[in-house]
This record gives C-alpha cells, structure tokens and sequence, in this order.
C-alpha cells in the first residue's frame, strides 16, 4: 500500500525530483525543450519553482508518497488560471529551463488556459510518478483523497494529459475525455479530461 501525505516546504526537492523524473520523456515538454539536453536536469528546475508557488496558497492541495515516489498537484475551485504575477516572478526560472523556447511554453499555457472549463471545479494541474515507480500504484494514491473530496462534495474535475499514454490510466478513474487542446502543427496532442463527481 501507498502512504501518502500532505506535502509541506521541506518536501519540495523531494517532489520536484520525482515529477521531473516523471516528465523527462514527456512528449509536450520534449516537444517545447526542441531536443535540448539534459530534460530532466531542466525539468528538476522547472518543477522546484512550480512547487514553491503551489505550497503558497493555502487553497492547493499537494500531496507526495511518503517514499517520493510520486506526487500530484491540485488547484482549488475557480484558482486554476496562472496569475501574471507568478509568471513575472517565474521568468528567470523559465528563461533558464526553457531559453529560447521559452515563448513556445508560454504558448502552450495559454492554448490550455484558452479551452480551460468555466464550471466550478478541482483542477488536477500535475500528477506524476517517479519511472522506476510507474505501475505500481503511485499515481492512483496520490490522487484518492481528491477524488474522493470530489465525490464528497460534488464538485467535478478536469485535468489536461499530456501523454496519450495516461489517458486510459486517468479513464479508470473516471475521467472522460473532452477533445484535444489546438497546439500549433507538429505538437503533440495534450488531451482534455472532465470527471464528474460519483454518487
């Protein structure tokens, strides 16, 4: 069994390492960094800045395996749009992981932000497994409390996977998909997914 608890501050390393570990062979971010070397070096840097905002609000729910493993990100009902003030303050992070590919990332955000539902709703930003831990069950227990919130509560919840590879995993959950987000020619799909609250 999966231990899973609230990540705090002094989990950031700990959960950036396993969501850039998760993420080096991404097709979006592979398709964003253009073939760029070292991508989980660069990913390691990305996902340390964005766990830091995401620990600020005290209305994001983080949580990590308690072995690392994995871990998932989610955003409050009506907090999933990125303020522009975190993306000034984050801008010498991006500027470093990204260069000159940067304004590609950025495209990416707002293409997804563009098609992002207005119904109230938990928005599962990141979730993401550690390689050698894929399979065994991190991914599905990092995202059980909130689900089960959903449904407690009955609010919906939406997610964009980024991987085709995912969405049957995100299906089993009872997510369904909404169609593809429109990335410029050459991207690969990032899929749109909304799951309604179980009864």
């Amino acid at each position: 069994m999966v231990e899973v608890t609230r990540a705090a501050a002094s989990d950031r390393e700990r959960l950036a390492d396993a969501l850039a570990s998760a993420f080096a062979d991404d097709p979006v971010f592979g398709w964003i960094l253009a073939g760029r070397s070292r991508i989980e070096r660069r990913l390691r840097r990305y996902f340390r800045a964005l766990v830091r905002e995401e620990l600020r609000p005290g209305d994001h729910d983080v949580y990590l395996a308690a072995d690392g493993s994995g871990g998932a990100i989610w955003k409050g009902i009506d907090q999933w749009k990125t303020p522009a003030r975190t993306i000034i303050r984050e801008a010498p992070v991006l500027a470093t992981v990204f260069e000159l590919t940067t304004v590609r990332a950025l495209r990416v955000l707002g293409a997804m932000e563009r098609v992002h539902p207005a119904a109230p709703h938990y928005y599962l930003h990141t979730l993401g497994t550690r390689r050698d831990s894929q399979g065994t069950g991190v991914g599905s227990a990092v995202m059980a409390e909130m689900l089960e919130r959903c449904d407690r509560e009955g609010v919906p919840a939406y997610l964009e996977s980024s991987n085709p590879r995912n969405v049957a995993f995100y299906a089993r959950h009872g997510f369904e998909t909404q169609g593809l987000v429109a990335l410029p020619e050459g991207a690969p799909p990032i899929t749109r997914m909304w799951r309604e609250p179980r009864r």
